[in-house]
């Protein structure tokens, strides 16, 4: 027999986003900002020692660095603040300029965060801007006419913007790519298991009908010809029914091995619900402990079946959402109960979302999945997350007392 579709299937892996040089970029651009903004102020105090306006050119140099650490915070998105942020930035920039043409060459870092921060066309005309006022500055400290001043800043200006541009667009390229692998993928997976569940209920059909459904037309058959030569001929009428009943022997011997192949394999050839437990992993990178409280008792093979699918929907909870390190499954008898825990060191959660945290239903993983397993079985699902703090999965299952 082939095993169930549920028991065959793996996790989609989804490959890793490209490694994202707009951070290292950024740290550049940021780093050489500083270091062009202190270069003028100390150029302009060697240059201009004790002039009036000394002390307006010192506040807003002080005042634009202020001003340009608060930047990432606020993101790279064109918000509001970050357009009212770059406004100022620009603003103190130029005037600076105004009082000492010498923090003119501050603008090639502002040429990254005006790309990054406006759309394409904006951030071209913002760029040429400052590149003009660039020139004028430095024609300004030329003592004569120098053609490298006035060339210059506008050929760094347009390799600065044609770079920037060309690995955004390669960035966006490759992100389109990977949501399209993704999306495909995906699609793939739930066509493979559309597929897989159609074989699997065609196979169970075929399996119940050339037994179970041929065992019972079989007895029905019997148990009629026993009803009708009960009076005339009942030896024939006992024979009959003892024939049924053999058929109803080898018919319940065919429905038990349907169910003992339609349990999980961790569980079969006798493996208690504890050791498949033990044995189970959440992935690279995940260290997963497991502790047994309590005197073992003999558990029904449904609730043996139902806690390895919670603990396995947790465990692919925590590698796929949670970010934990380690994850220690516990399993506790107290004598009227038995109570899996699922406890990891993850981020955490604010409340259960069902929606977003939890895998996808249709593949037995997800809080509704465990909340309707626990359910059929009379038992209680409870989740405690706080975030930065893990979160914990227990799950509660009465057991009848024993004779």
């Amino acid at each position: 027999m082939n095993a169930p579709l549920a028991h065959q299937e793996q996790p989609v892996s989804h490959p890793a986003p490209p490694r994202d040089d707009t951070r290292t970029l950024a740290m550049v651009a940021h780093t050489a900002f500083f270091l062009l903004l202190g270069a003028s102020v100390v150029r302009f105090l060697l240059r201009h020692p004790g002039e009036p306006r000394t002390p307006w050119v010192l506040a807003l140099s002080i005042t634009l660095a202020l001003l340009y650490v608060l930047g990432p915070a606020l993101g790279a998105a064109p918000t509001a603040r970050r357009l009212l942020w770059l406004g100022l930035v620009v603003t103190i920039w130029v005037v600076l300029v105004v009082l000492a043409p010498s923090f003119a060459w501050c603008a090639v870092p502002l040429f990254f965060t005006a790309l990054r921060t406006l759309p394409p066309r904006a951030a071209v005309v913002l760029v040429a801007l400052l590149t003009g006022f660039v020139v004028i500055a430095q024609l300004q400290l030329a003592k004569s006419f120098d053609p490298n001043l006035l060339l210059a800043p506008p050929a760094v200006a347009a390799l600065a913007t044609a770079v920037f541009v060309h690995m955004e667009r390669q960035a966006q390229a490759q992100r389109t790519l990977i949501d399209d692998l993704i999306r495909t993928r995906r699609e793939l997976a739930a066509t493979e298991r559309r597929e897989g569940t159609l074989a699997e209920r065609q196979r169970l059909s075929m399996e119940i009908h050339d037994t179970l459904a041929q065992n019972l037309s079989s007895q029905q058959m019997l148990l009629q010809a026993a009803d009708r030569t009960w009076d005339s001929d009942p030896a024939t009428a006992r024979a009959h029914v003892r024939t049924a009943t053999g058929i109803a022997a080898h018919g319940l011997a065919e429905a038990r091995r349907l169910v003992h192949d339609l349990a999980p394999p961790e569980l079969a050839d006798g493996a208690g619900l504890a050791d498949a437990l033990r044995f189970l992993d959440a992935g690279p990178g995940i260290e997963v402990r497991f502790h047994l409280e309590g005197t073992p008792a003999p558990l029904p093979d449904r609730v043996q079946s139902a806690l390895l699918r919670i603990a396995q929907g947790a465990l692919a909870n925590v590698r796929e959402h949670s970010g934990a390190r380690t994850a220690a499954l516990t399993l506790s008898f107290l004598g009227d109960q038995v109570v899996l825990d699922i406890a990891d060191d993850g981020h955490g959660f604010t409340e259960p979302r069902t929606g977003t945290r939890t895998g996808a239903a249709g593949r037995g993983h997800g809080l509704p999945a465990m909340r309707a397993r626990v359910r059929q079985l009379g038992g209680t699902l409870t989740i405690e997350s706080t975030p930065g703090e893990g979160t914990v999965l227990s799950a509660a299952i009465p057991l009848e007392p024993a004779p």
